[in-house]
């Protein structure tokens, strides 16, 4: 048996074992990238811990900690009301609305994950005071990203224009954002209504309203006074934002260095919020992609990309290589996956008998709209920041969501984008 085949064993052996036992998969995963590393791979500690996210770690501790100050201080609840009289008090139309922002932040430049990691806080946040699926709500944020994803300035856009000029393949830049624009958004709409939206309130509702557990919302003048606290985090949001959009500044440092900022300031709601990190999380997520970084360097996804190009039939082999785009990049970097596949699919591509415009465009959404993932980016931070949630049950949820479109975007993009010979 080959150290590929071994490895991507190794890999269902850690899900199985994880589904069936109260392990922390992550916890697992670190297990298993040292013994498929030192065992199989005969890779040293250090070239295991290469592959450990270290900007990912950063990113959901950083996230997860100064959003923790602001449920501390009340500027998430404040941020709540302001947002429920913006929309008129119409509770049915936020999820839409942090649909849009998502997508309009990333379409402007933001890449997917420092949009899902400003947007889901907030969002998430309102989904708990007002009783809506957080599944409906990170869902929301998640498909918005990355329906404004691919816009000709946006990073995913211009990453992969850049690699369809550099393979000398033809290309169109307005198919390619709205293929993931109009898949992403239909999804959202179909989620949407799966997850209650329809059930929402269309009328106005009253931003100081009685939740529906019983429990007494905070009186209406406490929510809106602007503290020395909140006014400051307030601030350190909009830092946030303009940082890493503006200046391309990493979200994680960011977010992490303003959360000690406010902390030194009110050590009471730093102390409380650095307790409220969802370590948890942060140790599975980078278990797993640990482990995913072990077959990276072992060529176990090359293995694959490559078995699949060679398949004589080009319809059926651009069908597989969006299935492996899609599972890949549910526990990996979608712009890497995409820049390994897309020149795997210059071989069939050069003989005319497949669309250059539409493969890559199918691509491009079979390995983004997955993202959803709990072991993705967007998923492990719509994960971390959903307070007031069972996270054991919540990160099932997301991984049977990931898992569903995984199995079904693929096929229907083939279908709507390959088949018709598009480009």
């Amino acid at each position: 048996m080959s150290d590929e085949l071994i490895s991507i064993l190794v890999l269902v052996v850690v899900f199985v074992i994880a589904t069936t036992r109260s392990i922390n998969m992550g916890a697992l995963s670190f297990a298993a990238a040292f013994g498929v590393g030192e065992l199989v791979a005969d890779f040293s500690a250090d070239h295991i811990f290469a592959g450990f996210p270290g900007d990912l770690f950063v990113v959901l501790v950083g996230v997860t900690y100064l959003f923790a100050l602001a449920r501390a201080n009340g500027t998430t609840d404040w941020l709540v009301h302001a947002s429920i009289r913006l929309v008129g008090g119409r509770v049915a139309l936020i999820p839409w609305v942090m649909f849009a922002v998502s997508g309009a932040l990333t379409a402007i430049g933001a890449v997917s994950p420092a949009a899902v990691a400003i947007v889901a806080p907030l969002a998430l946040s309102f989904a708990a005071r007002y009783q809506i699926s957080p599944l409906l709500m990170g869902a929301m944020v998640v498909h918005g990203s990355q329906g404004g994803g691919f816009s000709p300035i946006s990073i995913y856009g211009s990453i992969v224009n850049g690699i369809v000029d550099r393979e000398k393949l033809p290309g169109n830049e307005i198919t390619l954002f709205l293929a993931s624009l109009v898949v992403n958004l239909i999804i959202a709409a179909v989620v949407f209504v799966v997850c209650g939206g329809l059930k929402l309130p269309r009328a106005a509702v009253a931003a100081d309203e009685k939740r529906e557990d019983g429990a007494e919302e905070a009186p209406a003048d406490a929510e809106g006074r602007l503290t020395p606290a909140r006014i400051a985090t307030l601030a350190a949001l909009v830092a946030l934002v303009v940082a890493v959009l503006a200046f391309d500044l990493d979200a994680g440092l960011t977010s992490i260095s303003l959360a000690v900022a406010l902390s030194v300031f009110w050590p009471d709601h730093g102390k409380k919020a650095v307790n409220e990190v969802t370590w948890p999380t942060v140790l599975l997520i980078c278990g797993v992609l640990t482990y995913v970084g072990v077959l990276d360097e072992m060529g176990t996804i090359d293995y694959a990309g490559k078995a699949v190009s060679d398949i004589g039939i080009p319809l059926l082999a651009a069908l597989l290589l969006c299935y492996i785009g899609a599972i890949v990049s549910a526990f990996a970097s979608s712009v890497g996956i995409m820049g390994a596949l897309i020149p795997l699919a210059v071989p069939f591509l050069a003989q005319g008998d497949i669309g250059a415009v539409g493969m890559i465009a199918a691509l491009a959404v079979s390995a983004t709209v997955v993202d959803v993932s709990p072991f993705s980016t967007n998923g492990a931070l719509v994960l971390a920041n959903a307070p007031d949630v069972d996270r054991d049950r919540f990160f099932r949820q997301l991984m049977v969501y990931g898992g569903i479109m995984v199995v079904a975007v693929p096929p229907v993009v083939w279908l709507a984008m390959v088949v018709p010979g598009l480009g």
